[in-house]
């Protein structure tokens, strides 16, 4: 597995990252984080993404905003049209350079409340994702001083987004200890990899290589929230992707996001959403409809 800790890729003559991604094969589950905002076009591909706690469905011109720390990632499950890639268009920035950029400039004011709201990352509508869609198809080929203005611009259009949607419970959290740091990365994975199995806190000790207590300690630090609690919410989250976009019934979805009991499931489905799975999907459908 890649290292957690992603180092973005650099270019001379230019100030912040970009990538073009393209991928015949799939796009693979690799958990990480960087201290940079993300900001995610992704086309021809449909899976799941995990940014944070948050775990939910993708599709063809998904467009997310990813805060600075935040653990994230995508997993596909197929292409729309499988003779072409996998593609994700990304845009990165530093908040400190930004904040940099937008000082003084009433005009880019709204980029600054954008990350103000990002930090626990957002999804935009999908009118607003077709909105900038041509311009992340076209930016990569920009010369670098009209590729600044088109991520200025870009920027500036989501901000306007009022219909974005916050994603994770909680934002990245900066490392205190690198040491501490690589424990709560291996654990992070392991969960993101097998919630959907029975998961015993000696389990997730061993991985951390800390007592059960230590465990505890250190999870609240980084995530601010509890082993049993983030792990509710990343199942009820898969649930509720499948819910809104299969026909499943919902015991087989109890089932497959790791819920032996169905009672224990309908419980907690209400506890976190207000209602239950079956309510969940009729409203979600009604408001598709």
């Amino acid at each position: 597995m890649r290292p957690y800790l992603e180092v973005l890729p650099r270019q001379s003559g230019v100030s912040w990252p970009m990538l073009n991604r393209r991928l015949d094969d799939a796009i693979p589950f690799v958990w990480h984080h960087h201290p940079e905002f993300e900001l995610t076009l992704t086309l021809n591909s449909v899976g799941q993404r995990f940014i944070g706690d948050h775990t939910g469905e993708y599709e063809d011109g998904d467009l997310v905003l990813v805060g600075p720390n935040l653990p994230h990632t995508w997993a596909s499950r197929e292409k729309l049209d499988p003779a072409v890639p996998h593609r994700a268009l990304v845009l990165w920035f530093h908040p400190d350079w930004m904040r940099q950029m937008t000082a003084g400039a009433v005009e880019l004011r709204p980029i600054e409340q954008l990350m103000v709201r990002g930090q626990n990352g957002l999804q935009f509508s999908k009118e607003t994702g077709m909105a900038v869609r041509p311009q992340f198809e076209t930016i990569f080929d920009r010369p670098p001083a009209e590729r600044l203005l088109s991520l200025l611009s870009i920027l500036t259009q989501v901000a306007a987004d009022r219909q974005a949607a916050p994603l994770a419970s909680t934002p990245g959290q900066q490392p205190a200890l690198q040491e501490s740091r690589e424990r709560i990365d291996r654990v992070l994975t392991h969960l993101h990899l097998n919630y959907a199995r029975p998961l015993g806190l000696d389990e997730l000790a061993d991985i951390a290589a800390l007592s059960v207590s230590g465990l505890h300690r250190m999870f609240r630090r980084h995530t601010g929230t509890t082993v049993s609690d983030y792990l509710i919410r990343m199942r009820i989250g898969d649930a509720c992707a499948r819910l809104s976009s299969t026909s499943q019934p919902v015991a087989h979805i109890a089932d497959a996001v790791g819920y032996a009991s169905l009672a224990n499931f309908n419980r907690q489905f209400r506890a976190e959403k207000g209602m239950t799975p079956r309510d969940y999907r009729a409203h979600f459908r009604r408001d598709e409809g």
